[in-house]
């Protein structure tokens, strides 16, 4: 089913999002070299429930039969695609980070993910972390009233391909709301699916996953870590958005 959201529930989830955008506020200020990812998600956490807001994923069921989720966010670092587990892992100069942000806050939800450089970067990471954030810019462009799920798609495959990288395509983007995942489904990639056309309070969490090398991906022995079949750089950047009459407007925000 796909939900129309009223603008009641549109500022719900605009205060949803507000909380995950400060825990990415935080995230830009703190990660450096030497910090753990553990200690990120604990920061994290703080935020969201200060908030009074609840961590989406922490105890979110594994789609693989493994343990729930542990984490209040998820920490993907380097070739890690997503749902990365935080734990001791300390971070390093030269490491790239995606961090996976979702809160509840009175019944709705707001999920962001972006990918941060730890100190100094390669120029190669540097260039996946701007290109991938244009790529979600572009699918976002395409999430107007009247289009389908496909220009979304098409728009962040094309930019991606272009420039060299690979578009993961065993996960997608989704709708949000009352629950973390809803319908529609968002691939990051063309299907012969066109998908629904776009109406005005449909809510949409676009998130591409871009990698340097092959799309392809295994899942870890911890049945939660998505990492690069080849071990190169991934990258993520995510956003909650409402289709209105004026374009996207991104929920996942500072207001």
């Amino acid at each position: 089913m796909i939900y129309i959201k009223s603008r009641r529930e549109l500022d719900k989830m605009r205060r949803a999002g507000e909380v995950v955008a400060l825990v990415h506020h935080k995230m830009a200020e703190i990660i450096r070299p030497g910090i753990t990812t553990i200690e990120l998600d604990r920061i994290a956490e703080e935020i969201i429930r200060n908030k009074g807001a609840i961590p989406s994923f922490k105890g979110y069921p594994c789609a693989y039969g493994g343990l729930d989720f542990p984490g209040s966010i998820c920490t993907s670092v380097n070739d890690v695609v997503i749902h990365g587990i935080p734990g001791d892992y300390a971070l390093k100069e030269g490491d790239i980070i995606s961090i996976d942000v979702g809160a509840i806050l009175d019944g709705y939800h707001g999920d962001a993910a972006r990918t941060y450089a730890v100190g100094e970067v390669s120029k190669e990471a540097k260039d996946l972390i701007y290109h991938t954030e244009e790529a979600f810019n572009r699918g976002m462009a395409q999430a107007v009233e009247g289009n389908r799920i496909s220009d979304i798609s098409k728009a962040i495959q094309e930019y991606a391909e272009s420039k060299g990288y690979k578009v993961v395509r065993d996960y997608v983007g989704h709708g949000i709301g009352t629950e973390m995942h809803e319908e529609p489904q968002i691939p990051n990639y063309v299907t012969r699916e066109k998908g629904v056309r776009l109406s005005s309070g449909m809510t949409l969490a676009i998130e591409p996953m871009i990698n340097i090398g092959t799309w392809k991906v295994r899942v870890l022995d911890d049945k939660w870590t998505v990492v690069t079949n080849d071990g190169k750089l991934s990258a993520h950047h995510e956003n909650t958005l409402a289709v209105t009459p004026n374009g996207p407007e991104i929920l996942t925000r500072l207001y």
